[in-house]
């Protein structure tokens, strides 16, 4: 499944991508922050994280610096 979410990202950044002048607000770009998400905390929370992220994507937020989180790993 990961693989065909990151596939699709990477259609995306290939074919529409350069098709549209750049006006993201962040870094990484959100199909970036998308890919690295996915690889990082798998297809579900990947697909999560992505989507939260474009959510922020509009005129009211200041946009800026915005990494995918460290996956948390639990020691017991």
């Amino acid at each position: 499944m990961k693989t065909i979410l990151i596939g699709f990202i990477k259609i995306y950044q290939k074919i529409i991508s350069p098709l549209t002048p750049p006006s993201c607000r962040f870094y990484p770009t959100c199909s970036h922050y998308g890919v690295e998400a996915i690889e990082k905390h798998g297809a579900l929370k990947g697909t999560w994280l992505a989507i939260r992220r474009i959510s922020k994507c509009h005129p009211f937020h200041e946009g800026g610096f915005d990494p995918v989180p460290e996956k948390i790993i639990n020691k017991k």
